[in-house]
């Protein structure tokens, strides 16, 4: 088996003398920036499962899913030894080998396109207020289990990007700390927004579909240049803030 840099349980004595070091830094704020560009989906999702919540209910979801995110992945840095002993193979199907980062992006991934699709359903078929009334209590603790699970998938993906950037443990902590509160910042603008706006939540929905299929892409060793999605998923974001402004002007016109 493949040794790594790392034990199995990250030094907890860490040296806040790296940051004497330029290139401590730049790894630093190159890393913050991708944890924040990656994290996108996360507030959308955590944006979308707690839209259905009561107003202040909602709000307190949605932090108590950020933290939960943050907390995660602090966790899983201090086992990066473990993680990235998941890259190793487990097992074999028809002659290629399985590794457990590859079950968790495969099931991670069938969960959020599952997820998606069925919360297309419910805004299709006006389903979602009934349900809401028959448990508000369930449907918290629910919205915040569903969170918990893809935090745990998108959370991997993160660590796996910090270890190809940065070589101490706490810089990557600190960069994911960085980048979650910047987020955070984000996460009620987003909800607020997509509340708003139907059309949004199902483009939405079908950027997190798309997210889905490059976990299992991923999960089944086809490289997906994420690149790609989130461009597609901007322009189509561009075309869609055109129409609902078009749609302003020809209801109320001047």
């Amino acid at each position: 088996m493949k040794t790594t840099r790392f034990s199995i349980f990250a030094s907890m004595e860490f040296n806040l003398n790296v940051f004497a070091q330029p290139g401590a830094w730049v790894s630093l704020l190159t890393l913050t920036f991708l944890e924040i560009v990656l994290g996108v989906d996360n507030i959308i999702f955590i944006s979308l499962v707690t839209s259905r919540l009561p107003e202040g209910e909602r709000k307190k979801a949605q932090k108590l899913g950020m933290l939960m995110a943050l907390g995660l992945r602090i966790t899983l840095l201090c086992f990066i030894g473990w993680i990235l002993g998941l890259t190793e193979p487990l097992f074999s199907v028809f002659g290629k080998e399985i590794t457990g980062r590859a079950l968790i992006l495969f099931f991670g991934g069938l969960f959020l396109i599952y997820k998606s699709t069925t919360e297309i359903h419910h805004k299709v078929t006006h389903d979602e207020e009934a349900e809401m009334k028959t448990g508000k209590g369930k449907a918290f603790f629910a919205v915040l289990i569903q969170i918990a699970l893809l935090d745990i998938v998108f959370s991997f993906d993160s660590i796996l990007t910090a270890v190809g950037l940065a070589k101490e443990v706490i810089v990557m902590i600190v960069a994911v700390v960085i980048s979650m509160f910047v987020m955070m910042q984000f996460t009620e603008p987003v909800g607020k927004l997509v509340t708003k706006y139907p059309t949004l939540q199902i483009l939405a929905l079908s950027f997190l579909i798309m997210i889905g299929m490059t976990l299992i892409m991923e999960g089944l060793e086809f490289h997906v240049d994420k690149r790609i999605v989130y461009v597609s998923v901007l322009f189509s974001l561009i075309v869609e803030v055109i129409n609902i402004r078009y749609r302003k002007k020809t209801n109320h016109p001047h």
